[in-house]
């Protein structure tokens, strides 16, 4: 036990860590580096066995710069405003616009909870929504903000994983080396939660309060027993042990290879939580395991022991705050009166040019690709990749001379096998022009890892998941079901593979023996392309991919990526790729942001203050819709209501239009549906059954499961399915 947790620790020190090799303009680095980036020195060695060509004093200067930057412990590193700045920020916020003012003093106030994406989103009526961007990005500027004397979060359940909660952590770390407080609240959560309130200097719950501290699980389903009862059967390749995606159809147990793999992702997200809880409550790791292992559910003993700062209703946490702002808060409190507060809404407004902390002429481009990859498509569409943005990007940055350099931020578990070549082509394209640099949230895995490996260098979090380099395809026959319903079909075809995907009878040994070249093609060329990016032979890379999953301490060890960190260290890294010098102030530019529909446009998306006495009136004063009356905003939004609400009825009718002579199909899939558990569903539309396979060691780590019925998928989490293509996913 002792020699496994010294070994996890090595894996998870969140430091610079070991420096792999990159790939780009210069994609061949000198020998022998055992992974490292390329130094002065390395170069010069190589040079003289003949190898490659010596740097110039210029490149030797640019590759020491890389290295320090990936050595950087503190990449979000708190710097005290001089007088100077203090003076210039004193003179911006003077001249502020009206409603961006708010009272010296006051706490900037967030609520966390639900989906917290890694794009920003927002709206020209109710300003920026929640997301991990924009929190960071908000506690960035109140560190240093002259107004801001403190930060109170209320944290609800959240969907996000080990990646997003590290970057946010990270920069509540970066608020508290300010010296000003910050409080999180708590009524109910579990691990993730906890794991984020303990970013806080304090933490507060209510006596009631549900925290469930039980520790970390994974799990995985398998429907090959519901599918042989519905008659339907799977015909799925896997290329790669440990590529799991397609057991659930193919198994009713866990093989041992996804167990393998499961059990060290596992590992490394229960030491890293034991292990962080325990430091910021002053604990020891020991204690921590102890304390998931009694299952304490008592707030009175959470709170004796430490793990909670004092036990607090919302509207006490006033008296709280006011203790930390002085008499007269305290006094004005005391009367009835409340706290002096700015609401997230607002204050994500604020440029951080204000405090002098950004700008500049050189601009780092931000491109946030998020989501399972879908297609080829041309529309960007939220929490979903399609190629058509990326590349358009991508063309367009490496144009651009006013961009020095590219962040690629990569979440997404994978998807298309087309659309990840077509994105990683033009990625790599870009890179020989300027320096791109991948940053990995909670997943980039498979897909997500394929587009990562383009760019020249790859920085993830300690607990990213990555990797899965495979290949899995497949389609269902259906032909026992027909029988056992009546439902009968003929197709007449020309080409001897015309009917090569058709669901209503199983392939032919022929076909199988198509179906197993064009995946193992596929999985080659993967592979390959993933072994000259990392300066590996095809040999050592197949010793990493077989379709594993790792977290990123392990994928850096294993020369998967080149360090470990979060977005600022990727844009640090990028700046001196770029010859930018470390203190030279950059414009961090991002190009990316979610779509929203009309209501969420008018409803502000996810950022609410909600009824809750220690955000209420934080977010009542934004700016663009104050010319309005309730009555005129009212009416706005009962338009859009409207608006919105003709053009699904319109849409609507036409897929009804469609199905109408579907009706025997669609009966079918309904039959699919109830026996398979939700599982599976016939697509009414084309008749034909397509599964989206993903990775469930993803599903259980990141929580991201879904299922969609009525339509001709059957989803574990969201990854993009075959579309026809035998090339299938990765």
């Amino acid at each position: 036990m002792v020699a496994r947790t010294q070994h996890l620790r090595s894996r998870l020190s969140g430091g610079g860590g070991r420096v792999g090799r990159g790939w780009g303009a210069n994609a061949t680095e000198p020998e022998g580096t055992n992974g490292s980036v390329a130094t002065a020195a390395d170069a010069e060695k190589a040079t003289s066995n003949g190898a490659e060509k010596p740097m110039t004093d210029e490149e030797k200067k640019i590759a020491e710069a890389v290295e320090a930057a990936f050595a950087l412990e503190d990449e979000v590193p708190y710097v005290e405003p001089s007088d100077l700045q203090k003076l210039a920020t004193s003179a911006k916020l003077l001249f502020a616009r009206p409603w961006r003012r708010f009272k010296k003093g006051s706490v900037l106030t967030l609520k966390i909870s639900g989906d917290i994406g890694d794009v920003k989103s927002g709206s020209p009526f109710r300003g920026e929504s929640m997301s991990v961007p924009a929190i960071c990005q908000a506690l960035r500027n109140a560190a240093v903000d002259p107004r801001v004397a403190g930060v109170a979060i209320k944290i609800e359940p959240v969907a996000a994983g080990w990646g997003k909660l590290q970057e946010l952590r990270r920069h509540l770390a970066h608020f508290n080396k300010s010296g000003k407080f910050s409080l999180a609240y708590m009524e109910l959560g579990g691990e993730k939660e906890y794991y984020l309130a303990c970013g806080c200097n304090e933490i507060y719950a209510p006596p009631s309060a549900s925290l469930s501290l039980r520790g970390v699980k994974v799990a995985g389903t398998f429907l090959r027993g519901a599918l042989e009862k519905a008659g339907v059967q799977p015909e799925v390749r896997r290329i790669g042990k440990y590529k799991s995606a397609g057991d659930q159809f193919l198994r009713k147990d866990m093989s041992e290879p996804q167990r393998e793999q499961l059990t060290a992702l596992l590992d490394a997200i229960y030491y890293h939580f034991c292990e962080s809880i325990a430091e910021a409550r002053g604990k020891t790791a020991e204690e921590a395991r102890e304390l998931l292992d009694r299952g304490v559910y008592e707030m009175e003993t959470l709170q004796e022991e430490g793990w909670l700062t004092d036990l607090k209703y919302e509207t006490d946490l006033t008296k709280v705050i006011a203790e930390k702002l002085g008499e007269d808060v305290k006094t004005k409190v005391a009367k009835g009166k409340g706290i002096p507060k700015v609401g997230f809404r607002k204050y994500a407004r604020v440029d951080p040019s204000t405090f002098g902390t950004e700008g500049g002429r050189k601009v780092i481009a931000v491109v946030r690709a998020a989501g399972a990859i879908t297609g080829t498509g041309d529309e960007e569409q939220a929490g979903q990749i399609n190629s058509g943005p990326v590349i358009r990007k991508m063309r367009a940055l490496r144009k651009d001379k006013r961009v020095a350099a590219i962040v690629l931020r990569v979440d997404s578990p994978g998807g298309s096998a087309l659309a990840s070549d077509l994105m990683w082509y033009e990625i790599q394209q870009t890179a020989k022009k300027k320096p791109v640099v991948a940053s990995m949230a909670d997943v980039a895995a498979s897909g997500g890892y394929y587009m990562s490996m383009a760019c020249r260098k790859i920085v993830c979090e300690p607990l990213t998941i990555t990797g899965s380099i495979g290949v899995v395809t497949g389609k269902f026959s259906l032909q026992e079901l027909y029988n056992r319903v009546g439902y009968a079909k003929e197709t007449i075809s020309r080409g001897r593979y015309a009917n090569f995907l058709g669901e209503e009878r199983p392939l032919t040994e022929d076909e199988n023996e198509q179906f197993d070249r064009e995946a193992q093609h596929a999985y080659e060329s993967f592979r390959n392309k993933a072994a000259a990016s990392r300066g590996m032979e095809p040999e050592k890379m197949q010793e990493y991919a077989q379709g594993r999953v790792w977290t990123g301490s392990d994928a850096l060890e294993r020369g998967l990526v080149d360090g470990l960190g979060g977005v600022n260290k990727a844009v640090a890294v990028a700046k001196a790729m770029a010859g930018i010098g470390a203190d030279e102030r950059v414009r961090v530019m991002e190009v990316s942001r979610g779509k929203m529909s009309p209501l969420q446009a008018l409803s502000g998306g996810g950022a609410s203050a909600g009824a809750s006495p220690l955000l209420e009136g934080a977010d009542d004063d934004w700016a663009p819709v104050r010319p309005f009356s309730a009555a005129a905003a009212a009416l706005t939004d009962a338009l859009a209501r409207a608006v919105v609400g003709s053009a699904m009825q319109a849409g609507g009718a036409a897929v009804t239009g469609a199905l109408g002579t579907s009706a025997v199909q669609g009966l079918v899939g309904a039959a699919v549906w109830q026996a398979a558990g939700a599982a599976l569903a016939q697509g009414a539309a084309t008749g034909q059954a397509q599964a989206v396979l993903s990775d469930p060691e993803v599903l259980g780590i990141t929580g991201a499961g879904s299922t969609a019925a009525g339509s001709a998928q059957a989803s574990l989490d969201g990854v993009a399915g075959w579309d026809g293509d035998v090339r299938g996913s990765i």
